[in-house]
């Protein structure tokens, strides 16, 4: 079973993902708090939980991109918002956020979110990976010399940080999946790198960006 931890600050919407949970067969909560100082107070023994869903908007107006700094040391976090804006998406992943999804999105979809994350994939809704992409365009102002990625080792960082697996990748790029598997080892080795989750937060960090000549 996976282990599930719920912070979101409004009793219904918090009430309602528990029972999408509860509802599942592979999912149990084991604590739900309406703040981060509760859902710290809650989870401190060990074991945590596989995975912390957090309501990004769960303390006022302002995005809690400290807590999913803070959670994401110990747990695997799921941030779940009203909101899908570009700064909030990429806010939350550079926080180390393993995954993002709106609360629009259907509850089996969700599940298969938190089924993600906890396996150590990455999860973010489909309607939120054109803000990916679009960030992962933007040209770096102030890439450091040296160090980098090659063109073809940032290309297919960024098809793998949009959610395309390695075979897609090689089909897109005109390569061979092995070829796409060597540049991918190449990228980790370069910027000491693991999981999926930690390659897209790698493609949305300028300094990882080559240069324009």
């Amino acid at each position: 079973m996976i282990q599930v931890a719920v912070l979101d600050d409004h009793p219904i919407a918090r009430r309602g993902i528990e029972q999408v949970l509860a509802e599942s067969a592979e999912c149990t909560v084991t604590a739900s708090a309406g703040s981060a100082a509760e859902l710290a107070g809650l989870i401190a023994a060990p074991p945590g939980p596989d995975v912390i869903v957090l309501d990004l908007y769960h303390d006022g107006d302002r995005p809690c991109v400290d807590a999913v700094a803070r959670f994401s040391v110990a747990s695997r976090v799921l941030v779940i918002s009203a909101f899908g804006r570009a700064a909030d998406v990429i806010g939350a992943m550079r926080a180390g956020a393993a995954g993002y999804i709106t609360k629009h999105a259907a509850p089996d979809l969700f599940v298969a979110a938190v089924r993600t994350v906890a396996a150590g994939g990455f999860a973010l809704s489909a309607q939120l990976a054109d803000l990916v992409r679009a960030a992962l365009a933007e040209p770096a102002a102030a890439a450091p010399a040296g160090g980098g990625l090659s063109p073809r080792e940032q290309q297919t960082l960024e098809l793998i940080a949009s959610g395309f697996t390695h075979s897609q990748v090689a089909s897109r790029m005109g390569v061979r999946t092995a070829t796409v598997d060597t540049y991918v080892e190449r990228i980790r080795a370069k910027l000491g790198l693991g999981n999926k989750a930690e390659l897209t937060r790698a493609a949305l960090d300028p300094a990882n960006r080559p240069r324009p000549a």
